[in-house]
């Protein structure tokens, strides 16, 4: 099988469980793409799923919502190395130029066919994760958590 067939089959089976799970999403055809967003406990989560034909991978990144501050940027820089040390699978991705901070989960599809159970993970995850400390960043970067708060509760 070639690579745009396996890619179109994995953009597929996304868009299949994200229908069956009754998560409203945009799907981008062309460019093997969807882009939804989700509501957690707290913030919303936008979420994009990229299928890269090229490489075999498909990528899911969860941009937070708001940026942080440049006074607050050296303090995010560790709270997002404390995240990623206790994090099992994806990591989070910093731009300390401008404070951006997304949520990251790839996985490759390189030599084997993904199945849906490994789709429901991918999401799972991303939608956990990002739900979980989404509102972290956000009040760190807003001064209503110190880094010190942000690091006892990575602790737990």
């Amino acid at each position: 099988m070639d690579k745009e067939t396996r890619a179109r089959q994995v953009y597929e089976m996304f868009k299949a469980d994200l229908t069956d799970s009754k998560i409203r999403f945009e799907p981008h055809d062309d460019d093997l793409v969807i882009s939804m967003t989700v509501n957690g406990e707290d913030l919303p989560q936008p979420t994009l799923v990229m299928v890269d034909k090229d490489r075999e991978v498909v990528r899911l990144l969860s941009p937070l919502p708001a940026k942080i501050p440049e006074d607050k940027r050296i303090d995010a820089a560790v709270a997002v190395s404390a995240a990623n040390y206790g994090l099992v699978n994806g990591s989070f991705d910093y731009d300390i130029s401008d404070g951006e901070i997304r949520y990251r989960v790839c996985q490759s599809y390189a030599g084997t066919v993904l199945n849906r159970e490994t789709v429901r993970y991918l999401l799972g995850v991303i939608f956990f994760t990002t739900d979980q400390y989404n509102d972290r960043f956000f009040m760190l970067g807003k001064g209503m958590m110190s880094l010190e708060d942000f690091l006892k509760k990575e602790e737990n």
